[in-house]
């Protein structure tokens, strides 16, 4: 039984998909009647549409009397946009339900476990956790600390230059891996730049890539001291701008200095871009963002797309700031090593 556990939790992580749900989990479930017979599938596919488990009893039909359920994520017990999940599994006569794990969302922890367990059914919890924990890390962290996940986001140079002395960086990397960095863009909520980077690249902080046809991420500014001209490409689209002092631009703007009025309070501004909705955060630059971030301890996960390039100098490195000793080193998770095109990408976890 332990093995056909596995495989049919398998099997419900997969139905998930790669949708855009949040700031919903992303959630795939399975209906399993006799021997290991999967007669339902279902993948939650956004906010306001029908929840997995829903999908895939409503595949299953008749066949879901007497089955088991499998859910990568704690059933909903309450009412949102749709109607509590618990309560569609309790009248399609599901027998045994089998749970990844436990919706950190304080509406839902272990209500759901309990009211079909208060139904009568067999519930075990557990199977597959890591698996279905790392189909949406975002929605994860969200729900624990109220903040988005931070992922950084570098591209340099095999010496670790991310600009030349003069500020040009377009373009470090080749083709394919700008390609791959617009994918990780769709992968995240928001998308996030510095004032020097809009000044010195004036990116749009869209998703560009061959058939691309879902949302854009919501496009944010962290200003400071500098001017921000209103005619950038971001701004011709609806964009977030936090100032440590209020400015006049063409998007919302929202005051969050820090102690010292100057810069901006991150903490602040990432518990309000979580108030929103932002569950994964792309940090894109520049190097003085990227410092800030790294120094309060508040990067979560990071993309390094190093190229088949040296700069053969120094022009810009990736932080700001003096690498003084040894005991300054931080250690880091490196979780994939992946070549695209030319160039290799580093995914890692943060520092221990």
């Amino acid at each position: 039984m332990e093995r056909v556990d596995g495989e049919m939790m398998s099997a419900a992580i997969a139905a998930a998909g790669d949708h855009p749900t949040h700031p919903n989990p992303r959630v795939g479930a399975v209906v399993v009647a006799g021997e290991a017979r999967i007669v339902g599938r279902g993948g939650h596919r956004g906010p306001g549409q029908s929840h997995a488990e829903v999908l895939a009893l409503s595949e299953a039909g008749q066949l879901a009397q007497g089955a088991t359920l499998y859910v990568s994520l704690e059933p909903c017990a309450h009412y949102g946009k749709t109607p509590p999940c618990t309560d569609a599994i309790i009248a399609a006569g599901i027998a045994r339900v089998v749970v990844a794990v436990e919706d950190p969302d304080s509406r839902v922890t272990g209500r759901g476990l309990d009211a079909l367990r208060r139904a009568g059914m067999e519930v075990l919890t557990g199977v597959g956790a890591a698996e279905a924990t790392g189909l949406d890390p975002g929605y994860f962290h969200h729900r624990t600390t109220g903040r988005p996940r931070v992922t950084l986001k570098v591209a340099m140079t095999l010496d670790g230059q991310i600009a030349a002395a003069d500020g040009t960086s377009q373009w470090i990397t080749s083709v394919e891996a700008r390609r791959d960095a617009h994918r990780l863009r769709a992968s995240n909520d928001a998308v996030m730049v510095g004032a020097g980077t809009l000044l010195a690249d004036d990116p749009s902080l869209t998703i560009r890539f061959d058939r691309y046809a879902g949302g854009q991420p919501l496009a944010v500014i962290v200003g400071g001291r500098r001017s921000l001209p209103p005619s950038r490409r971001v701004f011709e689209r609806p964009a977030l701008v936090f100032s440590p002092f209020d400015v006049e631009l063409p998007a919302e703007v929202v005051v969050v200095p820090d102690s010292s009025g100057e810069k901006i309070d991150l903490i602040k501004m990432l518990e309000i871009l979580g108030s929103r909705g932002v569950v994964d955060l792309l940090v894109e630059g520049g190097s003085s963002l990227a410092t800030s971030f790294w120094a309060a301890g508040l990067v979560d996960h990071g993309v390094v797309y190093t190229a088949a390039a040296l700069a053969g100098g120094a022009g810009r490195g990736v932080f700001r700031g003096a690498f003084r000793t040894i005991g300054d080193l931080q250690r880091v998770t490196i979780t994939g090593i992946e070549k695209v095109g030319p160039d290799l990408r580093i995914d890692f976890e943060g520092a221990d």
